[in-house]
């Protein structure tokens, strides 16, 4: 063709490999390791003097294919699938920095990322300082001589806030260091962080990517330099946080309608948004597809749509939170997100609940706080299974 494919059809086209039986669906390569035709291949092979599948720790042709696929989406040279996406966070972090490098890292993200990189990677002397996600001179005053790497979500979890990905970009280049986007909540269809300057992208495959809530698996995603060549994969191979064939292939098949999922339960999200912020019961509505929304001018330019998450706080503190998540029957209660299921959860004594009180606090996750994965279902029922709590 004399253009690039358009996003919806890279994720049903991107990453096929036929093999001798010209199947039409994408194979599942369930194998340890692969048979050489001779000692000298397989030398050749280990030594990456010959291209070829070695061992499945580090090289499927079912992950090939997801790495691929998703590499298209996300327009980057380069992926590389783990086990999870804690897994290809601890990837990023540990393949490309060193015991005494710093990190400027966003206060609003996931409570597990906040334990990994204070009490797990500060044991091996990487430190990390943390910053409020939009404040631009806030990251570029917490840099220090030792700064190699800049971390952030955006949207960020669940407050929802946003941080201008093309300006801080700038801020991290001008002291070289890298920027890695969590770009979970967007996935490419909604949100494309490289075109906008991020050096890496990370997911949790488990969420969006597989869609129904059946796998874990994670990625990393930007140039050869750095995903391939430049310690992330070295790291995967070695230390085998590994994503495997069948969860690979599993989340293949979930790509494949990633488009559609996105949008249609982005527009249900829109529209649940809208009806919770004018419920007497409800204080605050975060939704970047909303007007009301602090950032909303920046999502309107950075996202093509809000998303499918909702946050909110109910009025009445935590017991009003917890009053309302128990009484649904049908959204399920699950700290998971992004599946066609509609899940619900209360981030402050769940997902957030590790890290400390004073961190919450400023991370904006508030006692009365409710996530709302938004799926699939009818936005009537969705409506009136939340008011079942709300009054």
């Amino acid at each position: 063709m004399s253009r690039a494919l358009d996003l919806e059809t890279l994720a049903i086209r991107a990453g096929i490999h036929r093999s001798d039986f010209n199947e039409h669906s994408e194979a599942l390569y369930l194998t340890s390791s692969y048979v050489f035709t001779s000692a000298r291949q397989a030398a050749d092979r280990f030594c990456n003097r010959e291209p070829g599948n070695i061992y499945s720790r580090f090289t499927n042709p079912s992950v090939t294919a997801f790495q691929e696929r998703l590499a298209a989406l996300e327009g980057g040279e380069a992926c590389i699938a783990t086990a999870s996406g804690m897994s290809a966070i601890l990837s990023t972090i540990m393949g490309l920095l060193k015991a005494g490098d710093h990190v400027v890292a966003s206060r609003s993200i996931f409570g597990a990322t906040v334990q990994l990189l204070t009490n797990i990677l500060g044991r091996f002397g990487i430190e990390t300082t943390f910053v409020p996600l939009s404040d631009i001179d806030a990251w570029r005053g917490a840099v220090r001589s030792t700064t190699r790497m800049f971390f952030l979500e955006t949207p960020a979890n669940p407050t929802m806030e946003l941080v201008d990905i093309a300006a801080l970009a700038e801020v991290a280049h001008a002291v070289s260091a890298l920027l890695v986007v969590d770009n979970c909540f967007c996935t490419p269809i909604l949100q494309r962080p490289l075109q906008l300057g991020a050096d890496l992208v990370v997911h949790s495959a488990t969420k969006y990517l597989d869609g129904q809530g059946r796998v874990l698996g994670g990625a990393v995603v930007g140039s050869n330099a750095l995903v391939v060549e430049g310690g992330v994969f070295q790291f995967l191979r070695t230390a085998g946080p590994t994503m495997s064939a069948f969860n690979a292939w599993v989340c293949l098949k979930g790509m494949e309608t990633l488009g559609i999922r996105m949008e249609a339960q982005s527009r249900s999200a829109l529209a649940l948004a809208t009806w919770l912020e004018t419920h007497p019961a409800v204080e605050r509505v975060y939704y970047p597809g909303l007007p009301s929304h602090p950032q909303y001018a920046l999502a309107c330019r950075q996202q093509s749509l809000g998303g499918a998450i909702v946050t909110f706080d109910v009025r009445g503190g935590q017991e009003a939170a917890w009053r309302l998540i128990d009484a649904t029957r049908l959204i399920s209660i699950t700290g998971n997100l992004g599946d066609t299921k509609s899940t619900i959860t209360h981030p402050a004594t769940t997902t957030h609940g590790r890290i400390s009180e004073e961190a919450r606090q400023a991370a904006g996750i508030k006692p009365g706080m409710v996530r709302l994965s938004v799926g699939l279902e009818s936005v009537r029922d969705l409506q009136d299974d939340l008011k079942q709590g709300l009054g």
